[in-house]
């Protein structure tokens, strides 16, 4: 009896031994998706008056690259608005298990940002529920691809029940890449 059991653990351990060491992970499918993000991008546009901050036009660029093994696109972005110059980065990624993708930023201003967003053919659409200033706050952004070089987006926001109003509309548009450099 403690042969067989000997030789039932030598053979049992010999088959665990003799698996395959677990694999890395590899991106979803619709991380590539995000993919037309990357680059570096020029923005135009303009902010409403509101809870917010001033209304007013900005102008900023934003540079967006996968982070090492694909599963973020890690943007830095420089914004000079009616209220100064904001610096940001942001980390955008897809979640498999709720089908999402995901949103999380941070600025300059001590502003921590988050939302999850779908895509349907060319429109991006990121929505979260927040507080704001004691109040509860729902926010949508809308990112219309026009091109594979511009995008329209919209940021929407509505303050403790009320329907959405529109706080800032812009323009992106990708800057042309830079020359080869010289051998």
């Amino acid at each position: 009896m403690k042969r067989s059991l000997f030789l039932l653990f030598l053979f049992s351990g010999s088959v665990l031994l003799a698996q395959a060491p677990p694999q890395m992970p590899k991106p979803s499918p619709e991380l590539k998706r995000l993919g037309y993000f990357l680059g570096r991008w020029n923005i135009e546009g303009e902010m409403k008056p509101g809870p917010m901050g001033p209304g007013g036009k900005f102008t900023g660029t934003e540079t967006d690259e996968w982070f090492p093994g694909r599963f973020f696109v890690i943007s830095h972005s420089s914004m000079k608005s009616p209220m100064g110059e904001i610096r940001g980065l942001s980390v955008l990624g897809y979640d498999p298990e709720k089908k999402v993708y995901t949103y999380n930023g941070f600025n300059s201003m001590g502003e921590r940002e988050k939302a999850t967003g779908t895509v349907t053919g060319d429109t991006w659409t990121y929505t979260d529920e927040s507080e704001y200033q004691g109040k509860p706050m729902k926010i949508r952004v809308l990112l219309k691809e026009l091109s594979a070089t511009s995008y329209t987006f919209k940021f929407d926001v509505a303050m403790g029940g009320e329907d959405f109003q529109n706080m800032m509309e812009a323009t992106a548009t990708k800057a042309a890449p830079p020359p080869p450099a010289k051998k």
